[in-house]
């Protein structure tokens, strides 16, 4: 079958009949004509110069601030985000374009003196040409934006193929970027994996969020053809928690971060490392706030877990933890929705995918740790590296821990999730490759850095 013949659905999570999408998937040649347009443009965007595109990038960031509650209604729609972590969203991505809006007056490089003789040695990052941006579902404005704005403010043109799941968001800030834009500097090709496929053997340079089998594979593409890229891939993130923190605010934390948004962040905490006495009454605080979040419709204010994204997902959920005793929860619904009570699970047997695997669900598993070096151990152990929480109110012994910690992202007496886009993100191990994403690091990673001689044509 031709890959333009395959429809592409989205559909509510909370009410699955209602359907938001359906189209046929444009297919790899429509997504290399895409590319193409991208690269056209790209010489008259980046020739622009600094206050078109700052103009350009500010302009995105007002028309997504005007949009707001339209955008954060259908992000609860189409992807089940709870409406408050929805309009936080939407709040960030504005940030975001903000952010880079300034980004175009930036340095570019720097004039160093010759090893000898007159002249000047010049360094200078100047664009690819057209990035290939491949985006999940779960953040469908603020992903696609720490990468596409950077990108484009650096002087490259975009191409972005979001999650068949968020293809109406993604839709729509399409419609939001094209106005602010020259025609072909971003363009949003739907679909999945033909078109991400033909994505990452068209651009010029490949940013990929998403699983880490498919994050793998789109490192060997890119890496065959010498085309830089970056992929982050998930976590199984853990938070330590010392018998001198405050138990009820370090549950508070840990609650949220296993099950707001249903579990479904690449930073949700996935394991609860309880170190010597604090096990008895994190247990019993942690199973408390963990029934008290309240699950349900992710356009109520009040919800915090609202439904996973499709039957598959609640189904993996549930699969998780099948024969493990809960401590809170473990229980799914049969509908209407995809929706899993947030779920903790006491000390699996070795080996357990709730070990090994990111379930990305609301659901985790308590452990004990005998000191604060057997608990670096049981982090450590994870295939992935991406963040951990340490809650504690000993600075010395949370300082003395960080830097055994194998994991991109530490946070002391916080959730594990959480993004602060001005400063670098990502992972060890499975959770990252390449350079990190956000922050000056990406401007850095969407320019390539040349080196010029400049010496004068005749001898002084």
């Amino acid at each position: 079958m031709n890959a333009a013949a395959l429809s592409l659905i989205s559909r509510n999570p909370a009410d699955p009949d209602d359907v938001l999408v359906r189209i046929a998937s444009p297919g790899a040649f429509a997504t290399a004509d895409a590319v193409e347009r991208a690269r056209a443009a790209q010489p008259g965007w980046s020739a622009a110069g600094a206050a078109a595109r700052s103009a350009a990038l500010g302009a995105v960031a007002a028309a997504i601030d005007a949009a707001a509650d339209e955008l954060a209604a259908l992000a609860v729609r189409e992807v089940g985000k709870p409406l408050a972590e929805a309009r936080a969203e939407v709040a960030r991505t504005v940030a975001i374009w903000r952010y880079y809006a300034q980004a175009p007056y930036e340095p570019v490089g720097a004039v160093h003196e010759p090893a000898a003789g007159e002249g000047l040695l010049l360094s200078r990052r100047r664009p690819y040409g057209v990035a290939g941006l491949i985006t999940p579902w779960n953040f469908p404005y603020a992903i696609p934006s720490w990468k596409a704005a950077p990108a484009l403010a650096v002087g490259n043109t975009v191409v972005l193929k979001p999650a068949p799941e968020a293809t109406a968001c993604a839709r729509r800030l399409d419609g939001i970027v094209q106005r602010a834009l020259p025609a072909g500097a971003f363009t949003v090709i739907p679909g999945g994996a033909a078109e991400g496929n033909a994505l990452v053997h068209a651009a010029d340079i490949i940013s990929f969020t998403g699983s880490t089998a498919v994050g793998r594979a789109v490192a060997r593409a890119a890496a065959a053809r010498g085309i830089p890229a970056q992929a982050e891939m998930g976590g199984l993130n853990a938070a330590i928690v010392l018998p001198d923190a405050d138990i009820e605010q370090a549950a508070a934390h840990i609650a949220v971060s296993i099950a707001g948004y249903a579990g479904q962040k690449c930073t949700a905490t996935s394991r609860v490392i309880a170190v010597g006495a604090a096990l008895a009454p994190l247990r019993e605080a942690l199973s408390e706030a963990l029934k008290a979040l309240v699950v349900g419709d992710p356009a109520d204010p009040a919800t915090v877990c609202g439904p996973l994204i499709g039957e598959h997902a609640r189904d993996k959920v549930a699969e998780a933890w099948r024969g493990l005793a809960a401590l809170a929860g473990g229980t799914v619904s049969e509908g209407p929705g995809w929706y899993a009570a947030p779920t903790l699970v006491e000390q699996p047997p070795p080996g357990h995918r709730l070990l090994r695997e990111e379930v990305f669900g609301p659901v985790a598993a308590l452990l004990s740790a005998d000191d604060l070096a057997h608990a670096v151990r049981i982090t450590n152990s994870a295939p992935y590296g991406l963040v951990t929480s340490v809650h504690t109110t000993d600075w010395d012994a949370a300082i003395g821990g960080l830097d055994r910690i194998d994991t991109g992202m530490i946070r002391i007496n916080a959730p594990s999730t959480g993004v602060d886009f001005h400063l670098p993100f990502g992972g060890a191990k499975a959770s990252s490759h390449g350079p990190r994403e956000q922050g000056r690091a990406a401007l850095e990673f969407f320019s390539s850095s040349r080196t010029y001689a400049l010496s004068p044509a005749k001898a002084m």
